[in-house]
């Protein structure tokens, strides 16, 4: 007999599975082109996957502007874009939050990258990116990285904010070496 207090709990384990795992098999592939994009950024301007060709690209989805876990991913990328840059490395956020969201959030913590407006979600979709639940809808916090040929070079399904982006950073090193780039 299953007590009242271990139901709810059980509920909230099941929704948390179902809510992080990539069960699509649609989903995209390490070695497969990387889904296009279209986006406007938090200064209003398009954003096109075929506008980073010839360069090594980090795409983060992540799921709320000004969030502790969010805010952190997205200073440690702040903080590292030196080196990312150095390394001839892009970086784009993308959420389902708001260009106008982007801006205030982008303003607020000197962000130096471009934050993407996936308003419907669409974009997340694509890179099987997207949690849905009820009236919630968010980005996972998934990071793709892109190769110049815009090809997937590595995702991350599981990502500690705390120190994704020197992960990030040590990967590509590896795959720089690797591709000889």
């Amino acid at each position: 007999m299953t007590s009242r207090r271990t139901l709810p709990s059980c509920l909230l384990a099941v929704l948390t599975l179902l809510g992080c795992a990539s069960t699509h098999a649609d989903a995209p592939r390490v070695g497969q082109p990387a889904p296009p994009f279209a986006l406007k950024d938090q200064n209003g301007t398009l954003h096109r996957l075929a506008d980073y060709v010839g360069k090594w690209l980090v795409v983060y989805f992540y799921p709320k502007d000004d969030t502790p876990g969010c805010t952190k991913e997205a200073c440690h990328f702040r903080d590292d874009i030196a080196q990312l840059h150095a390394l001839g490395v892009q970086v784009v956020g993308i959420s389902l939050d708001s260009a106008e969201s982007h801006e205030h959030f982008a303003k607020k913590f000197s962000l130096p990258f471009p934050l993407l407006a996936d308003n419907g979600g669409t974009i997340a979709k694509r890179y099987d990116a997207y949690w849905s639940l009820f009236f919630i809808h968010v980005a996972r916090r998934h990071t793709f990285i892109i190769d110049p040929a815009g090809r997937i070079a590595k995702i991350y399904r599981k990502v500690d904010p705390d120190t994704h982006s020197a992960e990030v950073i040590a990967d590509i090193k590896r795959m720089q070496q690797q591709y000889g780039s």
